[in-house]
């Protein structure tokens, strides 16, 4: 468990201050065309309308006129986001919002993301999301599966908890950790985390 001083420290990573900007650096369809740079880079990932600009944007809260400025559209139409939009958080780190998976997926999403994840040297992490209201998805399966698959350190990330009555969120959340003990991996962080 991180200290308090640490939070505090993180935290402002994500305000902009000085030469410290944060900001929207490139949006892509094609893997080829991303930002080429060497910051470490984290990327969120999860199905249509779980909440991955929403979360990226309550990182972003701190950024000031965020409400007015393009760096994170939130929409309630599923599959909104088309691209891979990559934000540069000053000089230490660099956060892709990646289109949707599942209902309304863009036409390249397979090879968009399945080239991204193969080949981009500086992702760290992946976090992937999942709808805790709904329940894992054969999508979300699936990019689990994928992460395995290519050996990419991921998190996963339980967003919608507060809409849950508690005994949902119990049976949700075994649900999450009972598939990343089956898989019993390295890749994957032991402990979901959850977020409203």
């Amino acid at each position: 468990m991180p200290a308090v001083d640490e939070i505090q420290e993180s935290e402002k990573l994500f305000v902009p201050r000085g030469r410290h900007k944060i900001e929207i650096v490139k949006s892509t369809t094609d893997v080829s065309l991303a930002p080429n740079y060497t910051l470490p880079e984290v990327a969120f990932i999860g199905t249509s309308n779980v909440g991955k600009s929403s979360l990226i944007k309550a990182l972003f809260n701190k950024v000031p006129n965020i409400e007015r400025s393009r760096l994170v559209r939130v929409s309630s139409t599923p599959g909104h986001t088309k691209t891979m939009n990559f934000f540069q958080v000053g000089q230490a780190f660099s956060l892709v919002d990646m289109p949707g998976y599942g209902i309304n997926q863009p036409q390249s999403f397979v090879e968009m993301v399945e080239g991204y994840l193969k080949n981009r040297k500086n992702l760290c992490k992946t976090f992937v999301l999942l709808d805790g209201e709904a329940g894992l998805s054969h999508w979300d399966k699936i990019a689990i599966k994928m992460m395995e698959e290519f050996g990419r350190p991921y998190v996963l990330v339980m967003t919608k908890i507060d809409k849950m009555l508690d005994a949902e969120k119990l049976r949700s959340v075994v649900g999450v950790k009972n598939l990343r003990d089956r898989l019993s991996s390295s890749c994957c962080f032991p402990q979901p985390f959850l977020v409203r």
